[in-house]
């Protein structure tokens, strides 16, 4: 028998689509039910990499946590990686398309409806439920067309709506009814319930406003959603805004904020971490003298190596590596570490071959094909040695055999290179596992003079079941969840 559904569509970007799909997903696994996440089409430089090697977004992987099952690609289809303003990768159930303009894009997307189909109806076939989410707004009128994502997929797949709007942003009344007003009747007719995210403040000022927004739209609030303090990975965009609330720490690490920065992730596991401060930097005044930098991943790592010398970081980094600060590079940070960086196909545009930083004797060749897979090892050398990692690789070059590896893969290959207070390494997820984030933490302390930090290490997987199950309660004691089983099990009634 087919899964019921239920689908999450918000009122713009941002207004917390992926949590709340990650909400209802830990609700229904609590409550007994089997769920699986669906985001048909999905823009993110945030990407995960599952057990068979194929590449996802990283919120349908957070949602499969969340309901406790393996990421599996049939819960995103299509995943479009912004390599510019106006073009993306495209990825098809976890592999690569092709580099297509957004125009392009546009024209072909209707053609891949079919493969959008295929893999919900085979999710559709294991699960209860699924708890579908969606892009953007669907009242992009512009885009309605040959929408695949909101209202075009709710239809093909006969789904109810639940309409998100963010109250933090303001505006929250006429988002809801805008976006109510900009939708076909058949449309409106999908919308079950609106629900608001994000309060803070007093509930009874907001009463008036819903009573009134009920009637305008004839559609029930099924609840107002508090200001969740969780710490879970969110969805990125094409900006991801990276403004978390920074607390004064002993030590400070200050990662580069490249334009086009991907899985900035990696880095949460630092920021729990009792000693150390993680802050995104964009410009050499900000940079100071940390006690670490870190070049993190990218898409476009030959583009993004030209913005890091046009604004000065390049000239600042090198400068606080020669006074003996450690420098991280992750991906294609590792790959702007190397001596020089070919792309003799024209991977990520023209055929080319630039210069790299230099701080590490490695060279980096550009290939066609996608390196993807999940990876265990233990750090091989320098002041992290003997610490487990477990990580996954996503990135379309190779960087030529160090002296000094960083890692030591449990294959029997390594990976990464050291070299003096420099290294990098391709692997993502590096501090996931809590041995490597507190080598870290112990090794930065010991250098000036800090005692270590005394937390009880968690793994990163206890980490985010407790955020899930506190996820979870915020939402359900928020919302009318008898009127939401309601909807799952009523339908559409179209």
């Amino acid at each position: 028998m087919a899964a019921k559904c239920i689908m999450i569509q918000g009122t713009m970007s941002g207004v917390g689509k992926s949590l709340l799909a990650a909400a209802l997903c830990r609700i229904l696994r609590q409550d007994g039910k089997r769920a699986a996440p669906f985001k048909s089409q999905n823009m993110a430089l945030n990407s995960f990499v599952t057990a068979d090697g194929l590449e996802m977004g990283r919120a349908q992987a957070m949602q499969a946590e969340a309901a406790g099952i393996a990421p599996d690609v049939r819960m995103n289809p299509i995943l479009l990686k912004p390599s510019s303003d106006t073009g993306s990768q495209v990825i098809l159930n976890g592999r690569v398309l092709g580099q297509m303009p957004a125009r392009a894009y546009f024209q072909k997307k209707r053609e891949l409806l079919p493969e959008v189909l295929r893999a919900y109806r085979s999710l559709a076939e294991e699960y209860d439920i699924i708890v579908i989410e969606g892009a953007g707004s669907p009242a992009e009128i512009n885009l309605r067309a040959d929408d695949i994502v909101n209202m075009g997929l709710a239809s093909a797949v006969d789904a109810p709506v639940l309409l998100v709007g963010d109250i933090d942003r303001g505006g929250v009344f006429a988002q809801l009814y805008g976006t109510v007003a900009l939708l076909s009747p058949g449309e409106r007719a999908r919308v079950k319930g609106l629900i608001i995210n994000r309060f803070r403040g007093d509930a009874a000022l907001l009463a008036p406003g819903l009573k009134q927004i009920e009637a305008l739209t004839g559609i029930p609030v099924l609840g107002t959603v508090k200001w969740l303090d969780v710490d879970i990975d969110e969805e990125d965009s094409l900006a991801p805004a990276l403004s978390r609330r920074e607390k004064h720490k002993l030590i400070d690490i200050a990662v580069v904020r490249l334009p086009r920065i991907s899985n900035f992730t990696d880095f949460a596991p630092l920021e729990r971490r009792e000693r150390l401060g993680v802050r995104f930097v964009t410009r050499p005044r900000e940079l100071g003298t940390p006690d670490l930098v870190i070049l993190p991943g990218t898409k476009s790592t030959i583009a993004d190596l030209r913005w890091l010398r046009g604004s000065g970081l390049e000239a600042a980094i090198l400068k606080l590596a020669s006074r003996g600060v450690p420098v991280l590079g992750i991906c294609g940070g590792y790959q702007m570490l190397s001596e020089s960086i070919e792309d003799p196909e024209g991977v990520e545009g023209a055929p080319e071959r630039v210069r790299g930083l230099g701080l590490l004797k490695v060279k980096t060749r550009f290939e066609k094909e996608k390196r993807l897979r999940q990876v265990t090892g233990r750090i091989a050398s320098g002041p992290m040695a003997g610490a487990r990692v477990a990580g996954y690789e996503i990135h379309m070059g190779a960087s030529s055999e160090a002296e000094t590896p960083l890692v030591a893969l449990s294959g029997g290959e390594t990976d990464g290179a050291l070299r003096g207070n420099v290294c990098g390494t391709y692997l993502h997820g590096l501090f996931d596992e809590p041995e490597a984030a507190a080598a870290l933490e112990n090794w930065l302390c010991a250098r000036r003079g800090i005692a270590p930090g005394a937390e009880k290490p968690e793994t990163a997987e206890q980490y985010r079941e407790r955020q899930y199950d506190l996820l979870a309660a915020g939402v359900r004691n928020a919302l009318d969840m008898d009127a939401v089983y309601r909807i799952i099990e009523g339908g559409t009634g179209i």
